[in-house]
């Protein structure tokens, strides 16, 4: 099948690749030069494990190419992607402007029959607007589908290659024959392909990452909670875990969730709520108290050293940088808020991420934070303070604790994913501040 992917982002990047890995001709456009350039490179702008190789083989093989030529990308295509981004707008709703600027392009080249895919994550009524604007520059016939995407970053290959479900969004019969038919290699274990109403498949996109959203913070504030009454948040997760009714999965509590998709959805979803006299109250709470536990690891920091004005003049440490492992993404990152809060209160922040240094620089510059970016973790605790761990990248967990307290001026670790036990760091001597624990060594 010719598939046409417009936007070379996160989203339409691995689409892209996984669509010409199982066998389509895949043309993936943006407006970008310099993205487009890079990619025709076989350079890859966004860290996502296996996308390199899964790119460098499909366009060597030619099923994959890359191009800044949109209307070439649409006309060589039966089913096109839209995959740019909806960003925030200052309401809080996704700004649309993208993906009817595509809708538009679509419209004006349209050489045959098309089907018009929205693979963005948009507002519920979306489908409506692209067809609206397609119809203002066409009389060919096309379809347009809601294919809300389900990728974690750190995992999207898997994700896309093996999804717990498709969702389709069409009221037309032959499209989701058409949509089916595309999706059906990665459905081999008869994971479902659900076909809906286009308005239905917008809002399960929302839905779900609501959801998810608030198991996180539901478990964030118990785990405060659990700090205050003497309870430890890694029995409670189990206990709650392994009910059936609730499982384990997205009750790991933190310093809050950041990155491209749980905040900016949840705020729209919200959004979408106001514009519909629908108050979204629980959702609406998600989102205050996420913003609230960023600052969680900072008010440890406080609270340990006995007030705001004896953090000034101090060190401190971060590991971890990206908003999760496994991918570059600074967006929301709760790394973000600590140095920022930090170095308003005159510490000096060092800095380590295994993949996520140059975004990082690029966001704490724009935020007009200073920080010294380390050429290793042990190289950002030489000389420190104290110790901040707010991105659970595998290789600290396993650390050498000798060196680490050799580096800092005093043994203390405020860890914000709870990687460690906190007998086993009191009897090597450390300070150790968790989240839902109580401190031991102190």
């Amino acid at each position: 099948m010719n598939v046409g992917v417009i936007g070379a982002g996160y989203v339409g990047l691995v689409a892209a690749a996984c669509f010409a890995e199982s066998g389509n001709e895949v043309i993936c456009a943006d407006i970008a030069e310099g993205k487009i350039a890079a990619l025709n490179r076989g350079e890859i702008p966004i860290y996502e494990p296996g996308l390199d190789e899964l790119v460098e083989t499909n366009a060597s093989a030619g099923r994959l190419t890359f191009t800044t030529d949109i209307a070439q990308a649409i006309r060589g295509s039966e089913v096109i992607f839209i995959a740019v981004g909806t960003p925030q707008d200052t309401d809080g709703s996704a700004d649309l402007k993208f993906v009817l600027g595509v809708a538009e392009t679509i419209g004006k080249n349209m050489n045959g029959p098309k089907i018009v895919v929205n693979k963005s994550t948009v507002p519920v009524g979306t489908a409506d607007l692209v067809a609206e604007e397609i119809r203002k520059h066409t009389t060919m016939q096309f379809d347009v589908v809601s294919n809300p995407e389900f990728l974690k970053e750190g995992s999207a290959i898997d994700d896309f290659m093996k999804p717990d479900r498709v969702v389709i969004g069409t009221s037309s019969v032959e499209a989701a024959e058409i949509m089916r038919e595309l999706y059906s290699p990665f459905v081999r274990t008869n994971n479902p392909i659900l076909v809906m109403d286009n308005r239905s498949a917008e809002v399960t996109k929302y839905a779900a990452n609501a959801l998810l959203a608030s198991r996180v913070t539901f478990m964030n504030e118990i785990a405060n909670l659990c700090e205050t009454v003497g309870a430890d948040v890694s029995h409670v997760r189990k206990g709650v875990g392994t009910d059936s009714r609730i499982g384990p999965s997205f009750l790991f509590p933190g310093v809050g969730y950041g990155g491209s998709c749980f905040p900016k959805d949840v705020r729209a979803l919200i959004r979408t709520g106001e514009e519909n006299s629908v108050s979204l109250d629980i959702i609406k709470a998600v989102d205050q108290v996420n913003n609230r536990q960023k600052g969680r690891l900072v008010q440890k920091v406080i609270d340990h050293y006995g007030g705001a004005a004896q953090v000034k003049g101090k060190t401190f440490a971060i590991w971890g940088l990206a908003f999760k492992p496994r991918t570059d993404d600074m967006r929301e990152a709760p790394s973000l808020t600590i140095a920022k809060q930090l170095s308003e209160m005159g510490a000096t922040i060092k800095a380590y991420d295994p993949e996520a240094m140059e975004t990082a620089q690029s966001a704490f510059q724009s935020m007009g934070v200073e920080v010294t970016f380390c050429k290793n973790s042990y190289d950002a605790t030489d000389g420190a303070d104290a110790l901040l761990i707010v991105t659970e990248w595998n290789e600290f967990r396993r650390p050498n604790f000798s060196k680490i307290s050799e580096g800092l001026s005093q043994p203390v670790i405020f860890d914000g994913r709870n990687l460690f036990e906190p007998s086993k760091m009191a009897r090597l001597g450390f300070v150790y501040h968790s989240i839902g624990r109580q401190v031991s060594g102190a």
